[in-house]
């Protein structure tokens, strides 16, 4: 019997041991490098498979690579893409760094290729994926440096996945003469540029790249190969390459936009997406980050014709309007009410003025206006100044259109019952730059909240404000 609870009590330790900072189950080992060892692992609550990269602490700081590691955190982390692998979060221990990833299951794109070249129209839309991923990351400042089959993985839909930005650098590491130096890549992909060791432009030398993997997709061999290294690299110079005869006289002219050895003549971004061959078929991926999982839209034209259609009223009478806006307030669910423990969280201290104060990447409004037409001033906010508006139940999203270093602005507002009569109207930045938020905040969200409430006190009676709240703030107007 001792002996037997013993054997169970060492098990129950196993097991526990087992779980990594006891929420993951380690499986078996995908691969492994100089530095780090990279595992497929399970999350015993949700049951959902990552990728998780061990990093040994003591070999980073013995080869100096602490900032190389800050600095992929913090590139994964800004690049977030339905064609990059997702970084989820970062945790540590005395001796280990662990990097918790997707679980990408379809393997590299390399093992597809090495049993021979792709069908025309399979290439095609792996190579619209890759372009789509490497241009997001490009808006961002974010460059690649290493891009190759192998760094090219598929999930289980057939898409593609950028991976290994272990060699990827940001457009803060540009030395004064606008230009990177450093020697890095895969000799086969590397471009001409990198090998002169004079600088070059990181956005180009990726195009390269991106060139040379179209190739092999559609060819089955790489365009520059030789078994000595140095005369590959001499080919690579000279641009010496040669298209089979079954790549179309699009498809040819296209890679030869490509593999221009002249970085300020090879094609760009906008070329590309212009380019007819590229074209065919090719679908802009629209998405969004809602509660960190992607959400893509399918259709956004129809969302925006249904959005109309519900938004503008120009075509109804008073009577009929009114109607619509009752019916689209009474099919909503209850907002989340605030209780006390709530109410105290939302402001520092117990100073309830903290509802109704900016500051940092937040600001909360109080109103006395109905939830429907807090959200068809959010509507008309957006409209203003051409934000895409996604609505869930008590929730708004408003996203920008313009791209920027950290992506377009993407504004959350959510809205809670405080009283029977009146809500708080939660508002934060979810992406972009904080500067665009807090402008966009002044002149234009705030402004159209206060004139709403505004609105709403001229039609109510003061006296149907509750004594119990009387002596709150009646407009945001109030805070500096």
């Amino acid at each position: 019997m001792a002996a037997n609870a013993a054997a169970a009590t060492t098990a129950k330790k196993d097991s526990q041991q087992a779980l990594l900072l006891g929420r993951f189950e380690i499986g078996k080992l995908l691969g492994h490098g100089t530095f780090a060892k990279v595992y497929h692992a399970r999350n015993v609550k949700t049951g959902e498979g990552v990728a998780i990269k061990v990093l040994d602490k003591e070999k980073i700081l013995k080869g100096g690579l602490i900032a190389h590691i800050k600095r992929e955190i913090s590139i994964l982390r800004r690049v977030r893409h339905p064609y990059i692998v997702q970084l989820f979060e970062v945790m540590a221990t005395k001796s280990k760094i662990y990097f918790v990833m997707e679980y990408v299951r379809g393997g590299e794109l390399f093992n597809k290729v090495a049993k021979g070249r792709l069908r025309e129209d399979v290439a095609r839309k792996y190579f619209q994926q890759l372009i789509s991923a490497v241009a997001f990351c490009h808006a961002r400042g974010v460059y690649h440096r290493d891009l190759k089959p192998e760094n090219l993985l598929l999930d289980e839909n057939g898409n593609l996945k950028v991976s290994d930005f272990g060699l990827s650098a940001v457009s803060d590491q540009i030395r004064q003469d606008g230009l990177f130096h450093t020697f890095c890549g895969t000799p086969a992909y590397v471009a001409p540029e990198v090998l002169a060791r004079k600088g070059y432009d990181a956005s180009k030398v990726d195009l390269w790249s991106c060139g040379v993997i179209l190739f092999v997709l559609m060819a089955g061999y790489l365009p520059f190969h030789d078994h000595n290294v140095m005369a590959m690299y001499k080919k690579i110079y000279r641009g010496e390459f040669r298209c089979p005869r079954w790549f179309s006289p699009e498809l040819t002219k296209l890679l030869g936009r490509f593999l221009d050895t002249n970085p300020d003549t090879r094609i760009t971004i906008p070329e590309i997406m212009e380019n007819k061959w590229f074209k065919k078929g090719f679908k802009h991926i629209k998405f969004y980050i809602e509660d960190d999982k992607f959400c893509q839209v399918e259709d956004q034209e129809h969302d925006d014709d249904e959005s109309d259609s519900h938004s503008d009223h120009s075509t109804m009478s008073e009577s009929e309007a009114e109607m619509e806006t009752r019916k689209r307030a009474t099919s909503l669910p209850r907002p989340a009410s605030l209780n006390a423990f709530d109410i105290i969280s939302f402001s520092p201290g117990f100073d309830l003025s903290g509802l109704f104060e900016e500051g940092g990447e937040g600001a909360r409004f109080i109103s006395g206006a109905p939830v429907s037409k807090i959200i068809s001033k959010l509507e008309e906010i957006a409209k203003l100044v051409s934000f895409t508006v996604r609505k869930k139940d008590y929730r708004v999203s408003l996203e920008g259109s313009r791209e920027g270093v950290k992506g377009p602005l993407t504004i959350a507002a959510e809205i809670f019952e405080l009283t029977q009569s009146l809500v708080v109207v939660e508002v934060r930045k979810k992406g972009g730059d904080r500067e665009e938020y807090e402008e966009f905040c002044k002149k234009e969200l705030k402004p159209g909240l206060e004139n709403l409430m505004r609105e709403e006190l001229e039609s109510t009676a003061v006296a149907a404000v509750p004594a119990d709240v009387s002596h709150l703030p009646k407009l945001p107007s109030d805070i500096e």
